[in-house]
């Protein structure tokens, strides 16, 4: 019975390889599987990406993002491969790049959600500080024409117009039109509120509380 024994040894060896190569063929089945899943994660992603950075450029008027480089060489695809080693090893590296990608993402965003003017302080004090900043000009204005007054340059009427209602208006349009244009974060879809209330006393009082502090020290220096 030497050939039955040879015959069964040969059927059990061929039965034990093709079930060995059924395992390899699911795991590889598997890991491709894993793989396309990687792949098609990795795109979502990388799609969300590129959709947040467009909206980024286009917030404050950059020129739009460019698409992928289909330049001839670029291919990296398979029989054009510019990226060797293993898929898996690729792939982790790629969605590492993602997550940095996604970081960085992010703290751009929340960048452009601030205004650049006074990035971090509220909208109150940002806007006490510019219209404070605006009627401090004013009132060096007013010094200058206190001073032209006193040597007959200016008549006391056009410095009466100019102190009273002139150089407010013109300090409260000013700081009106700062908070506007550079308190507004790039990704605002609303204006930022510019309290004009509190900027038009404040640029009112500016004026002639610096008449009449110049006034007084004029007359306590005689």
């Amino acid at each position: 019975m030497a050939g039955y024994d040879e015959y069964a040894a040969a059927v059990r060896q061929l039965s034990a390889r093709i079930r060995e190569g059924e395992r390899g063929a699911v795991a590889e089945a598997e890991r491709r599987r894993t793989l396309h899943a990687g792949v098609t994660q990795l795109g979502q992603r990388l799609a969300e990406l590129e959709e947040r950075l467009a909206q980024l450029a286009a917030a404050p008027g950059l020129p739009a993002v460019p698409g992928p480089d289909t330049a001839p060489g670029a291919d990296t695809g398979p029989g054009g491969s510019g990226v060797d080693g293993d898929p898996a090893v690729v792939l982790a590296e790629a969605g590492r790049l993602v997550d940095e990608a996604d970081r960085l993402g992010q703290q751009a965003e929340a960048l452009a959600r601030r205004p650049a003017l006074l990035p971090t302080w509220s909208p109150t004090a940002r806007a006490v500080a510019v219209y404070v900043g605006c009627a401090a000009v004013g009132a060096l204005v007013t010094l200058v024409l206190v001073t032209a007054n006193n040597v007959g340059v200016v008549d006391g009427v056009t410095l009466s117009a100019l102190m009273c209602a002139g150089l407010p208006l013109i300090s409260f349009v000013a700081g009106w039109l700062v908070l506007g244009q550079w308190g507004r974060p790039a990704l605002a879809t609303t204006d930022p509120p510019r309290y004009a209330p509190l900027g038009f006393v404040i640029c009112a009082l500016a004026m002639p509380l610096t008449y009449c502090v110049t006034v007084t020290l004029s007359f306590w220096s005689r």
